[in-house]
């Protein structure tokens, strides 16, 4: 950031006063310019048959990691809930029309500035398709899954959670709530 949105005058980098951290400052009209991280907000979209539970995938269509598949997701937007995002975020990128559950995932990845959330949710049919930043969509077992395709850890971790979880539920379990620090 190098100059002010409010006045267009050119910034500085500083500690206000009450802070610890350094802000860019507009010397002009004093305006203190915050950064924080940006949310992405998944869902982990599932479809049930008698015999096994399918994940819904992206393969995405734009960068970083064109070509590779991911969960549907993206940036939260302002004036959103995060199961809003998700669910819009589902819409686009797979034209899916999902039920959103619990939340299921948060992970934080500072050097990246983003904190991710994956909600469960189940399809509410099999008419989807790929969106504008999608290549291509698809239903996957388990077995199934490109597990070395896969654009992103955030995305790899929330499925390995899914699965594991998926196990414990077959046994009498439930799905539980999983947090992660990813710092490199």
């Amino acid at each position: 950031m190098k100059f002010c949105s409010h006045c267009g005058h050119a910034l500085t980098i500083g500690i206000p006063p009450l802070d610890n951290m350094p802000r860019h400052i507009c010397p002009n009209c004093h305006m203190i310019h915050y950064e924080n991280p940006k949310i992405v907000v998944c869902s982990i979209p599932t479809w049930e048959t008698e015999n096994e539970t399918s994940i819904l995938l992206c393969r995405r269509a734009i960068t970083p990691r064109h070509g590779f598949w991911t969960l549907p997701g993206g940036f939260m937007e302002n004036d959103e809930t995060t199961e809003q995002a998700a669910r819009r975020e589902t819409k686009e990128e797979a034209g899916a029309d999902v039920r959103i559950s619990n939340l299921f995932s948060l992970m934080n990845l500072p050097v990246y500035h983003q904190v991710h959330l994956f909600y469960l949710a189940q399809l509410e049919n099999t008419n989807f398709a790929p969106g504008e930043e999608s290549l291509e969509t698809r239903l996957f077992t388990e077995k199934e899954i490109p597990w070395d395709q896969l654009a992103f850890s955030t995305i790899k971790y929330a499925l390995k959670f899914y699965f594991e979880d998926r196990k414990k539920i077959q046994n009498g379990g439930n799905f539980g709530f999983h947090t992660l620090d990813l710092t490199k």
